[in-house]
């Protein structure tokens, strides 16, 4: 017997349909061990020495593969074709072998597609571990557990409410911040532009004045309306005719096929996805056939995948689409043994596949990769520029028109910002001739004002991580989701916003660790670990070079008083604090009581700016709002309530700003939730008179409510709860609504309550279909699908969980069955009834 060992339960049954009866395919359910979460488990004075524990979740599966092995003949190790893949056979060889469950002959297969030809081929092809990956593997691993378990004490002691660090996750925090302080210290300036409306032949078109009074424009040459109009006048006047005419053919080439990266950054464009739920997807299309492996720094695509794709276009088009020669893409990635083939379809026969997100993002796939071998685009650009009789001032037009589609017939690339002068250039111009004199229907003179840097998206951000060299594309997803966990950021709009923690934890590490999230050392970090696997580097004395000089540094920085490294974050952040006011006064100068001083404090609950007078003065205010605006200590008086006739009063206290009517123990008082950006008297008056009484329910006849919680907004009835998605719903919400929200809590909650948000959201059950998600439960988190529930070990933090796992603990959960009733008890004899009564129940 043959015994093969993969990562997933799904990629099992695909390839055991491909192999013979003689094969055993079982899934490791992807890692098998890991460094235990504790000092020690790397040991940099032992030679880096690991310490590896085994999941406690993978007990009974590496038991069975050890069962298994041990009858086997040989053992085929045949995990993902990458760093991991590689590590995770190294890790079952080296527990197969502690149990001498190792069989005599052991061989490693891989394979970029799980398809039949792909599966039996490779098995033909066997090879040894390679080592150099391993040793990246180990190298990676150790650094990222130096780094976290270093590093996090020191937060934990120095920066209250800061939760973790990481080598990587910290260096795309930092994008993003530095990406709020380009917003925050951007200017706009003010700029016109003038557009005369034109017509030839019945079309019109829009024509840009270029050139004023005899000198050229730029953007911002028109600066002020003053200005704009006069050359609006001049425009409106002037009697212009055509002195230049030209055209000019352009080609455009397609993209390659997607690598890891790029499907990442398409699939946020174009479809809305995460990188997670990206790499999700991708992963049960891999895991079923459908395309090549998902994990790639490649481009190029396998020669009879090229001739596949040459096939498919010829069948589709006519021959003016395919190209004489085959297009050949070069990999950019820096390490060769890691470039696998590009992001493809298995069969490009085959145009569609699966249902929801499967298809969409499969049809993705296939349209780039069959668009990587089609023809180029033939386009022609003309630019048509007017004088007017002083030669003076300069319209010009420019249109855009494809004269072949070639690849575009099929795919074009998305972008991330919609480019004003890009619109503009492809719109189609009239047929206009040198010595025209287009008729003049009108001239608009616009005002606009420059724009900051947008935030970045999911697409913008993993692009710029791989034009830093920062990390590996394979890994974004996960780093993402991490920030997103740690609540160091948050998305609204596809965009990422830094939240006061993880500005903080920045400022942090920028001050007392600037080499370490410094762009280019972690670039340089990422080389240097690529020369690892690539066989050009020794693993220990990369460790080793880091180690040197980051454990002085983190011994230093942790000898520090709390209050010292608060007064360094003070001056370091203190423009962001503590901006410029409008009348020059001093913006550390405490509003309330008008003599102490403000600066950042740190608290129990994370950092604050408080006056330099308490306890004899209690301004405070937090540390995400620079310069104070209103939100700081002192009470303000919103008027008075129109029923009562009591003051409304603003205040702030250590849970944050709320409104309050009244004073004493009769004081009526309501928190200002989050989701208000302004705070009005109106919105006061409202939150003071919840709960709100939406009606009697139209079954029970009891009272529906409306009202805010500790856990946000809900709707309450007989005592039965249905969670609302946002404050104005608490007010806006109707009877119709609010009987089928809870009508819905009570299908989905089990107990009537609203069902739970999830702490965590992974793709669909390869086997069941259902949603896997994350719940924190009565008795602990466990994972679901829906149908079947599976409490998380002990040892496992929610945070930490991936897909993989979550797949595992619920295909356990089913192998095992339905619990059996009074397991573990015995069920004691019944009682003989007395005559004439009820049939005594079992004791």
């Amino acid at each position: 017997m043959q015994l093969v060992i993969v990562e997933s339960p799904a990629k099992a049954k695909t390839i055991e349909k491909y192999l013979g009866k003689d094969y055993k395919v079982l899934a490791s359910y992807g890692h098998v061990r890991d460094l235990p979460p504790k000092d020690g488990s790397v040991r940099p004075d032992e030679g880096f020495a690991m310490d590896w524990e085994l999941y406690g979740d993978k007990q009974k599966q590496v038991r069975a593969i050890a069962d298994a092995a041990k009858e086997a003949d040989r053992l085929i190790l045949a995990t993902d074709p990458d760093r991991e893949g590689e590590a995770i056979s190294w890790h079952v060889q080296e527990l197969l072998a502690k149990r001498r469950a190792l069989p005599k002959d052991v061989q490693r297969v891989t394979f970029n597609a799980i398809t039949k030809d792909a599966v039996t081929g490779a098995m033909a092809n066997p090879r040894e571990l390679d080592q150099d990956l391993i040793d990246a593997y180990l190298a990676r691993r150790a650094l990222d557990y130096l780094f976290g378990f270093t590093l996090s004490p020191v937060l934990w002691r120095k920066l209250p409410g800061a939760k973790s660090a990481g080598r990587v996750q910290s260096v795309a925090l930092r994008l993003i911040v530095d990406r709020e302080r380009e917003i925050e210290a951007f200017k706009p300036q003010e700029y016109w532009s003038v557009i005369a409306r034109l017509e030839q032949d019945g079309t019109e078109f829009p024509a840009r004045l270029v050139r004023f009074d005899g000198e050229k424009l730029d953007k911002l040459s028109l600066g002020d309306e003053g200005i704009a109009m006069r050359a609006k006048a001049a425009v409106e006047s002037g009697a212009f005719k055509v002195e230049e005419v030209e055209t000019k053919p352009q080609r455009r080439n397609p993209q390659p096929p997607f690598t890891t990266s790029t499907l990442q950054q398409e699939a946020a464009r174009k479809l809305g996805f995460s990188a997670s739920h990206t790499m999700r997807v991708a992963q049960t299309l891999y895991e079923a056939g459908a395309i090549t492996y998902m994990r790639t720094d490649g481009v190029q695509m396998d020669s009879s995948a090229i001739s596949a794709a040459r096939v498919a276009i010829s069948d589709r088009y006519d021959g003016h689409y395919l190209p004489e020669k085959p297009r050949h893409y070069a990999t950019k990635a820096k390490n060769a043994q890691e470039a696998h083939e590009a992001i493809r379809p298995t069969e490009f026969t085959r145009d569609h596949f699966g249902s929801g997100d499967e298809a969409r993002l499969y049809s993705l796939i296939w349209k780039r990769a069959l668009a990587s071998q089609m023809a180029s685009a033939n386009l022609e650009r003309t630019t048509v520029t007017l004088r007017d009789g002083t030669g003076q001032h300069e319209l010009r037009a420019t249109g855009q028109v494809v004269k072949f589609p070639g690849f575009l017939a099929v795919y074009e690339e998305g972008r991330d910002q919609s480019q004003n002068a890009d619109d503009e250039e492809s719109g189609l111009l009239p047929t206009v001739n040198k010595g025209d004199t287009p008729a003049k229907k009108g001239v608009d003179a616009t005002q606009h004002f420059t724009q900051p840097p947008p935030r970045y998206s999911e697409a913008s951000l993993v692009k710029r991580l791989e034009e830093l060299g920062i990390g590996r594309p394979s890994t974004y997803a996960a780093t993402l989701q991490v920030l997103k966990d740690r609540n160091y950021v948050r998305t609204e709009k596809n965009r990422f916003f830094a939240e006061e923690s993880g500005r903080l934890l920045t400022a942090f590490l920028e001050r007392f660790f600037p080499r370490y999230v410094a762009y280019e050392f972690t670039a340089g970090m990422e080389e240097e670990l690529d020369d690892v696997s690539g066989g050009r580097a020794a693993w220990k004395d990369v460790l080793d070079a880091f180690w040197r000089d980051f454990k002085p540094k983190s011994d230093e920085v942790m000898e520090r008083k709390p209050s010292e490294v608060t007064e360094v974050l003070d001056e370091f952040l203190s423009d962001y604090l503590f901006p410029p006011t409008d009348d020059g006064s001093d913006p550390r100068l405490c509003p309330k009581c008008g003599t102490g001083r403000l600066a950042l404090r740190g608290g129990r609950y994370g950092a604050f700016i408080a006056c330099s007078n308490y306890p004899d003065c209690k301004y405070t205010r937090k540390f995400a709002q620079p310069g104070g605006g209103q939100d700081g200590g002192e009470d303000t008086e919103l008027g008075k309530h129109p029923e009562t006739g009591e003051v409304i009063m603003r205040k702030s206290g250590r849970f944050g700003p709320y409104v309050q009517m009244g004073e004493g123990k009769e004081a009526k008082r309501a928190s200002i939730p989050k989701d208000i950006d302004e705070l009005t008297f109106d919105w006061a008056v409202k939150l003071l008179g919840l709960p709100r009484e939406i009606g009697e329910h139209p079954e029970t006849g009891k009272p529906i409510a409306a009202s805010i919680g500790r856990y946000g907004p809900y709707l309450v009835h007989d005592g039965k709860y249905a969670k609302l998605g946002s404050t104005a719903e608490v007010f806006d919400t109707g009877m119709n609504a609010a009987v089928a929200k809870l009508a819905d809590a009570a299908n989905n909650g089990g107990r009537g309550r609203a069902k739970a948000e999830p702490i965590k959201t992974f793709g669909a059950h390869p086997t069941s279909g259902g949603e896997l998600k994350l719940l924190a439960g009565r008795y602990g988190p466990y994972v679901t699908d829906g149908s079947t529930n599976a409490t998380l070990p002990r040892d496992r933090q929610p945070e930490d969980v991936t897909e993989e796992e979550a797949i595992r603990l619920i295909d356990e959960k089913v192998a095992k069955g339905p619990a059996k009733k009074g397991r573990g008890r015995k069920k004691a004899p019944a009682k003989k009834a007395p005559a004439k009564k009820k049939k005594a129940a079992d004791a």
